[in-house]
């Protein structure tokens, strides 16, 4: 297939695209920054600079496309206005599904989040579960499913989307806190530890990526990618620590006064336009529940994790220390 893919110079969108090329796919590359693209561009994909917010440079890079991949969003960000927010990670979809329809791309896969779900209150949640969205990345990311859906039904281009759980492996910096903190020995733990969490290896993601692309019946329809071992906090950070070789944190610390920092801290930081130190949704990690049924994705597109939360820990851990990131 001729594939575009969208936030490739992210965390995920660069798996995905070598990925792709690995499966036998022409990969093109929408990037604001090519010089941050080199290694795609040596690694054989088609690098073209762009916006998700330039119609034309979207009509650009979709000539001679079979498939979208729109894994580019804005995700958080100190000091940026919702309307910002809004422009990539709603209003874009729609741009980016209506240049799709004028340049004849068959589909497009539009990457969400389980965070549209917010806190499950009776895990696992599957893809009819309540949106509960928590913050403005994940307001504007239900707003995204929903224009977009709008969209596709106007235009008759076939829209699929996918909501990854936790993301992680080699090149993660999102979990680096919770691994390289673990492994360190400087992982902060707050409360208990019982909620669930459900993470998702970026390869696995990536498979599932392409059967939302090439699966027949997947066309207009929503699936949850998640990994196929749900765990407690608890249950995940001992096992961090016995693949590091290291012992768990004994210590626990009560949530409230941080969430409380966190509060003051963005309250004073947000008008400057300064990254908080600490803020509430950091402090979230660890009292919001997260698992997922990913039965849907198992039946209709034939997803089957393949990279278990040791392995895939390992791996993760081993890549930041030939990196120097622990």
């Amino acid at each position: 297939m001729r594939a575009l893919v969208t936030g490739a110079t992210g965390f995920t969108g660069g798996h995905l695209a070598r990925r792709l090329l690995a499966a036998g796919d022409t990969v093109r590359a929408l990037v604001r920054d090519p010089t941050k693209a080199a290694d795609l561009a040596k690694a054989g994909v088609d690098v073209v600079p762009g916006d998700l917010t330039d119609r034309a440079s979207l009509a650009r890079a979709m000539v001679d496309v079979d498939v979208v991949y729109n894994i580019g969003a804005l995700y958080r960000a100190a000091g940026l206005k919702e309307s910002v927010y809004r422009a990539v990670n709603a209003d874009a979809v729609v741009t980016l599904i209506e240049c799709a329809k004028a340049a004849g791309v068959t589909r497009v896969v539009h990457c969400s989040t389980v965070g549209v779900h917010g806190d499950i209150e009776h895990p696992p949640a599957n893809e009819d579960a309540p949106l509960r969205p928590g913050d403005v990345y994940q307001v504007t990311k239900v707003l995204g499913e929903q224009l977009g859906r709008e969209a596709a039904a106007r235009t008759g281009v076939e829209l699929v989307i996918a909501r990854p759980s936790g993301i992680y492996g080699p090149g993660d910096r999102r979990l680096l806190k919770l691994f390289g903190g673990v492994a360190r020995g400087r992982f902060l733990f707050l409360g208990a530890g019982k909620i669930f969490y459900h993470l998702t290896h970026v390869d696995d993601l990536c498979d599932g990526f392409r059967l939302c692309a090439t699966v027949p019946a997947a066309a207009g329809r929503i699936y949850i990618l998640a990994g196929g071992e749900v765990t407690t906090l608890n249950e995940l950070v001992a096992l961090a620590a016995d693949i590091a070789k290291v012992a768990p944190p004994k210590m626990r610390w009560p949530v409230w006064p941080f969430w409380v920092a966190g509060a003051l801290c963005e309250a004073l930081c947000a008008p400057f336009g300064i990254e908080p130190p600490i803020f509430r949704r950091r402090v979230d990690f660890f009292t919001k529940s997260r698992a997922f049924d990913i039965s849907r994705a198992r039946a209709e597109l034939g997803f089957a994790p393949r990279v278990g939360l040791r392995e895939g820990i390992g791996r993760t851990l081993e890549w930041y220390r030939e990196h120097g990131w622990i």
